[in-house]
């Protein structure tokens, strides 16, 4: 596959879809969008996604409790995660991480549930997908301590974080997926940092339904949209809009090994 974009990180089960899901996705597809990847936030509502990205060739889901949501699933275990995710459409965990912008979930119930995530990343090969915000310097501590146990394979998504997390996050073998935040006017610093991600682990997504990009900023975002945000990493670093999907498309069919290999059998 080249000269296509994929979303790595969408919410197309979110109510803002609810009334046009089918053409979200047509029109994703016509932007040049081959693929998209939606991201479980509840491990309660896991099957909603799941059906998801069963109706829909070209979707893929996730499984997992995302750290707002960390104290109401702490039941669920590093089995349960693993279990969920042997279905053929699942081709990540997550996503789990630490918000201590919101600290919608105490700080401790959001770390247990990061660590559980990480065991079954580890378990199953599948990548974690991260939701880091507010808390570089514990998500940097975790990393480290947990890499230290066994390698396992992670994308620092949405990332509005600083230098040094990317830093350590790539330093540890993850990757790194940029948003519509990348071509915010006042996001120059996250400019920089993706200037200075190795080409090797760059991403991007939209996180829709939210933070749309320029120009569409201030509207509901979607999979489409995504082509708005590539072609800003492709001034960034540096290299033709055909380049980036190039870039950005093989990333993620290395780290997504699962869906990869869906993609090259065509189910």
């Amino acid at each position: 596959m080249t000269a296509t974009l994929i979303d790595s990180h969408c919410h197309l089960d979110f109510p803002d879809f609810a009334q046009e899901r089918a053409a979200v996705v047509e029109r994703a597809v016509a932007a040049g969008v081959s693929h998209m990847v939606t991201i479980c936030t509840r491990v309660r509502r896991f099957g909603e996604v799941l059906s998801i990205a069963e109706e829909f060739d070209n979707v893929f889901c996730s499984v997992g409790t995302h750290p707002h949501n960390a104290a109401e699933e702490l039941d669920v275990s590093a089995d349960d995660l693993v279990r969920l995710s042997a279905h053929p459409k699942v081709v990540a965990i997550g996503e789990a991480g630490l918000d201590y912008h919101y600290d919608k979930s105490p700080r401790a119930a959001q770390m247990d549930g990061f660590r559980t995530h990480i065991d079954a990343a580890r378990r199953t090969g599948l990548p974690l997908v991260i939701h880091a915000r507010a808390a570089d310097d514990d998500i940097a501590m975790v990393l480290e301590e947990e890499s230290g146990k066994g390698a396992f394979p992670f994308v620092l998504h949405c990332f509005s974080s600083g230098k040094e997390l990317a830093r350590v996050g790539v330093r540890l073998g993850g990757y790194v997926s940029f948003s519509g935040i990348l071509t915010f006017k006042n996001s120059s610093d996250i400019r920089s940092i993706a200037a200075d991600v190795p080409a090797d682990r760059l991403l991007v997504e939209t996180d829709a339904p939210y933070l749309a990009p320029v120009p569409l900023r201030g509207k509901r975002n979607e999979p489409s949209y995504v082509v708005n945000t590539a072609n800003v990493l492709a001034e960034v670093i540096g290299v033709t809009v055909y380049e980036i999907k190039e870039i950005t498309t093989g990333n993620f069919l290395r780290l997504f090994a699962k869906a990869s290999r869906s993609i090259e059998l065509g189910v």
